[in-house]
């Protein structure tokens, strides 16, 4: 399939070619979702903390004698029904990790792309020389037709980029190889330059497309 290139001022100077292997895929919604799931598990801490009875360090005896008293019976100060005592079924530390096989992962970010590029939310933008800061970059979008939220990606990490769209509304930036399904579904419009596209053609597409669907992933 091809893709429009267009430069900072928003018009088009020539089209490419792309892989359809992973601009043209038929969208996997379900894989898409899977993978989404086991990113946002993955980032979970599983932190969460309370004590059990046995790791309660209040007395074990009971408050007082069971009759007489004229009050409800009670047990230790331990006891979970009472308060400051300890909690039941309460959380404990663990793992929230989901292993997603990595032609899967591959599988997702090519539907992604592939569905961004037939809504049209997928930009190509010819490698440009400008600079860097949150006045330039707002005059491209706004070029761009970009009204809500974008994801840039580049061919490498860009420090500077960062900082010029750090004050922009819903702005992100990354580097093609560290594209994640979460970032495709979180920005309505993805801005890729033409060195990022060839980058991902090389992460994603040719041979290694190939195998995953021979193998039905």
């Amino acid at each position: 399939m091809k893709l429009a290139v267009l430069d900072t001022g928003g018009k088009e100077v020539r089209q490419i070619d792309v892989d359809d292997a992973v601009f043209g895929v038929e969208p996997n919604l379900a894989v898409v979702h899977q993978a989404l799931i086991a990113q946002q598990a993955n980032r979970r801490r599983g932190t969460a903390s309370t004590l059990s009875r046995s790791q309660h360090s209040a007395a074990t005896t009971k408050s007082f004698r069971q009759k007489g008293t004229g009050r409800a019976r009670m047990g230790a100060r331990s006891s979970h029904v009472r308060v400051g005592g300890a909690v039941a079924f309460g959380p404990s530390p663990r793992s929230y990790k989901q292993r997603l096989p990595k032609k899967m992962r591959r599988l997702a970010i090519r539907s992604m792309l592939s569905q961004r590029a037939s809504e049209g939310g997928l930009l190509v933008l010819d490698d440009p020389e400008f600079e860097p800061k949150t006045k330039s970059v707002s005059a491209l979008l706004d070029a761009l037709g970009v009204e809500r939220s974008a994801l840039i990606v580049t061919e490498r990490s860009d420090a500077n980029l960062k900082l010029g769209i750090h004050n922009l509304y819903r702005m992100e930036t990354c580097p093609a190889a560290t594209l994640s399904v979460e970032a495709l579904l979180n920005h309505d419009h993805i801005i890729m330059t033409e060195s990022a596209v060839r980058q991902a053609e090389a992460l994603w597409g040719g041979d290694r497309a190939a195998t995953s669907r021979g193998k039905g992933a």
